[in-house]
């Protein structure tokens, strides 16, 4: 890992701290709202642009983790988010909605960082990133049409116009990007690509600094939504640890292939769930501010869950053979 690679977290963290900071500045709301879609669309092409189409077909070579981690994050995940809310959040539908739309997006840019730093099987968690992205942008408005009788009512319409313009187009941008400079591939491999592999963490970092500056005032004239937030994203952590270590066992993973399990169906997509809520729900702020609030919960979770498979390995490695080199 590269000195920036293993700065990642503390960059994240930093640029919450930052963003909250600048948010209590009054004008700082307008000009952050404004940044926040840009700096996605610009880490998401970049994201699609660095990553080879082939990692698609990479991702079923290992069949076991590969069924283990889709059937964990797109069929027992958005069941387990609708049980938590119903238990603690029916009398909060917006909360509830910005709950269940964090839950259901498996995380594609930090969860990788934190899979390294828990000694994980990186090169396998990185080839399903492309499914998880296209699987999201399929899913996430099936889930909230499935669900929208028990959690509320939204504009459905607006919604495919969000995930489309979060998700879509900077794919296909990227798509266009590569067929342009097909016959010049060496802007494409020195020039373009490294630029946007190294620039990814500064429109992350950039992206969630915005979105806390922008939803800050409301997070501290809200504060009771962290301790309401708290319990079910605390739980969901709690269950899915367990499931992933359970999943894990039955699969015969080794430890590596175990910790990249848990990691891809424990760290979420916040910040583009947060562009498409605040474009999807402009009326309902709440639902935004559930997106600023859980990553506040989950980056330290994630940081102790690292620390905590390390650990494990002293202990009582998972038994198995790593997939790393498939």
């Amino acid at each position: 890992m590269s000195t920036m690679d293993k700065l990642q977290t503390l960059i994240i963290i930093a640029a919450v701290g930052i963003g909250l900071a600048i948010g209590q500045i009054p004008t700082a709301l307008y000009y952050a709202e404004m940044i926040i879609l840009p700096s996605l669309l610009l880490m998401m092409y970049g994201l699609f642009l660095t990553i080879p189409l082939r990692q698609l077909r990479q991702a079923f070579a290992n069949l076991r983790f590969l069924s283990a981690s889709a059937v964990i994050n797109y069929m027992w995940t958005p069941l387990l988010a609708w049980g938590l809310g119903a238990i603690f959040l029916s009398e909060h539908p917006a909360l509830w909605i910005g709950f269940m739309m964090l839950m259901v997006t498996p995380c594609t840019d930090w969860y990788l960082v934190f899979t390294s730093i828990a000694r994980g099987n990186v090169p396998l968690s990185a080839s399903i990133l492309l499914m998880n992205l296209m699987l999201q942008l399929l899913l996430l408005p099936v889930y909230l049409l499935v669900f929208s009788g028990t959690v509320g009512t939204f504009d459905l319409s607006s919604l495919a116009e969000s995930v489309l313009l979060v998700l879509a187009l900077p794919f296909g941008l990227a798509l266009l990007t590569r067929a342009l400079l097909r016959r010049r591939p060496a802007w494409l491999e020195r020039g373009i690509t490294p630029f946007f592999a190294k620039a990814q963490l500064w429109f992350l970092s950039l992206a969630i600094a915005a979105m806390f500056a922008s939803q800050g005032a409301q997070l501290f004239a809200h504060m009771e939504t962290v301790y309401i937030l708290l319990v079910p994203v605390l739980l969901f952590f709690a269950v899915n640890y367990i499931v992933g270590g359970l999943a894990s066992r039955l699969l015969g993973f080794s430890y590596e292939d175990s910790a990249s399990l848990r990691l891809t169906i424990l760290a979420r997509n916040s910040p583009v769930a947060l562009a498409i809520a605040v474009t999807a729900f402009p009326d309902e702020p709440l639902v935004a501010l559930a997106l600023v609030v859980g990553p506040l919960i989950e980056l330290p979770v994630l940081a102790l869950i690292t620390q905590l498979l390390l650990s494990g390995t002293r202990r009582r490695p998972v038994s198995g053979r790593s997939s790393i080199d498939r």
